[in-house]
């Protein structure tokens, strides 16, 4: 059982690590807004589906907490991937898995101004060597781009949807009450979904969609469907499995699947991307095992007690 668990994870790392390339292929077709809106109508339609046969809809969680689900449709899901889909146009995928890999220190520095969490001295050793990574490759180990602030359009763009991403999060944490992880995710994605499917007109593709090959197409279900629906269901239920520490060691392995899919696409990758990737790496590693280390504890602390 707890093979295929792992197996589950290692397939949703892929699964994420894959969306940079196949997002940064998508957008050479579609403009940004109507590739996330063909994305999440998709996928927002699908979780839909799966809520009904679950939960038949789950209306007493709608009706107590439909106007976070506004808001959190806007800023996790509109916001986030508008911000994403816009970025991937002018930075390397490289670029965007490594800043969206700090997301979880991200969200645990708004978890302490916002929540009030507790941050030890090796999180915060590990967010600064996390912090340390991403702002080289931003700035492409120049100090003339640090000194002048002339940080590419692309990857501020990613690190704004990184901070969406992770103010939904902990925001979800804070307000959100008697709802499944399933309700919240169907309602805020279809949310989210409207918001894109009504902008999308707004802002025309590069090029016609009777033109359109059918492997963008592909590229736009595989997002939909394996990284949004079923990348979902197997990180909830690897949480559920084996917990939340082990569970968000597999998101580290998000970088290096970019970072080798990019390499079979013929695309290189700088030496400072490389260390870049490594700092990002450690950085999470470093916070991670604090977590683990807290959490094996407890566990003692709990049994010695009883």
């Amino acid at each position: 059982m707890r093979i295929n668990v792992y197996v589950m994870l290692l397939f949703v790392s892929i699964f994420i690590g894959a969306s940079f390339n196949l997002a940064a292929y998508a957008v050479h077709y579609f403009s940004a807004p109507a590739a996330a809106a063909w994305r999440f109508g998709i996928a927002s339609v699908t979780i839909l589906i799966l809520l009904y046969i679950k939960e038949r809809m789950n209306l007493q969680a709608l009706k107590r907490n439909w106007h976070m689900y506004v808001l959190l449709g806007i800023l996790g899901i509109f916001g986030f991937n508008m911000l994403f889909f816009e970025g991937i146009k002018t930075t390397s995928p490289l670029n965007g898995s490594l800043i969206m890999a700090t997301n979880p220190m991200v969200s645990s520095l708004l978890a302490r101004w916002l929540l009030k969490d507790a941050l030890n001295v090796r999180q915060g050793a590990g967010i600064l060597v996390s912090l340390l990574g991403v702002i080289l490759v931003i700035t492409q180990g120049s100090w003339q781009v640090l000194s002048t602030l002339s940080f590419s359009l692309g990857d501020l763009l990613i690190a704004g949807g990184n901070l969406c991403w992770a103010l939904y999060g902990v925001l979800n944490r804070r307000f959100i009450r008697g709802s499944t992880s399933l309700a919240t995710t169907a309602y805020t994605m279809t949310i989210g979904a409207v918001g894109l499917i009504g902008m999308a007109p707004g802002t025309p593709s590069p090029i016609s969609m009777n033109y359109i090959p059918a492997a963008v197409w592909g590229a736009l279900l595989f997002m939909a469907l394996f990284t949004s629906v079923l990348g979902y269901l197997w990180w909830n239920y690897g949480i559920a499995e084996i917990g939340v520490s082990k569970t968000s060691i597999f998101f580290n392995m998000v970088p290096l699947v970019t970072m080798i899919l990019s390499l079979a696409s013929g695309t290189g990758v700088t030496i400072v991307q490389l260390l870049g990737t490594v700092l990002v790496l450690s950085g999470v590693i470093i916070a991670s095992a604090f977590s683990r280390r807290n959490a094996q504890r407890a566990a003692v602390s709990a049994s010695s007690s009883n």
